[in-house]
Formats: structure tokens, sequence, C-alpha cells
């Protein structure tokens, strides 16, 4: 019988390394911007028109931090006793690690794209 995206999305569980997937990932095109960007103004002295590749890191940023949101926002969906949390069950520790990964994802997404806008509307190394 075969389940559902949501379904399988649901089974995953949110720990403190999902956590740390989408910040690990704004770094890591953080850094790739600049060495990008270093690269071809050493070689050419300017940046191509259209760059492709830097297109297709940012995407490719983008998708894995909206990846990480997406299950986050399904984990964060867990039913579960309504706050005040005053014991700390597995269930209130997963929303709140689920919740807290969606934040980091939404703040890194925005991160990406205003690491890649700069790189995206100049074209001069001066």
């Amino acid at each position: 019988m075969k389940r559902g995206l949501g379904h399988r999305v649901r089974e995953l569980r949110v720990t403190l390394w999902t956590l740390i997937v989408p910040p690990s990932v704004w770094a890591a095109h953080f850094l790739f911007c600049y060495l990008w960007v270093a690269v071809s103004c050493a070689k050419t002295g300017g940046f191509e028109r259209f760059p492709i590749a830097f297109v297709i890191g940012t995407l490719g940023a983008l998708a894995i931090i909206a990846a990480s949101g997406a299950i986050a926002w399904a984990q964060a969906k867990t039913p579960g006793d309504p706050p005040p949390h005053d014991e700390g069950t597995d269930i209130d520790r997963t929303r709140f690690l689920a919740k807290s990964t969606l934040l980091l994802a939404a703040l890194s997404f925005v991160g990406v794209l205003f690491t890649a806008a700069p790189a995206l509307m100049l074209t001069d190394c001066r």
C-alpha cells in the first residue's frame, strides 16, 4: 500500500540536527556566493550576464531550506496538550523543535535571497 508524502513527512523526527540544517545551508550559500564573486572577478574582471551556476546554487539552497521548513511545518502540527506546558513530554519537545526549525528555515530562506540579490544585480567588480 502506498503512503502519501504527507504521511512520510509526519513520520520523520525533528531533532537538533534538523534544527541546524537551514542556517548551515545559508552559511554554505554565503560562502559559495563570495567564492563565486572572487573567482569571477579574478578571471574576467566582471560577472557573466546571467550566471547559471550561481542561480542553480541559489535555487538548490532555497529548495533544501524549503524542504526543511515543510518537514518542520508538518511536525509542528502534531496534536498535543495545549499550553502551558508544565511537563516536558516527547510531543511537546518535538513541537518546540519543529517550530524552532520552521522559524530558522524562514530566516534562512530570506537570508539566502538577500545574499543572492547583490550578485544578481551587480555587473562590475569595482
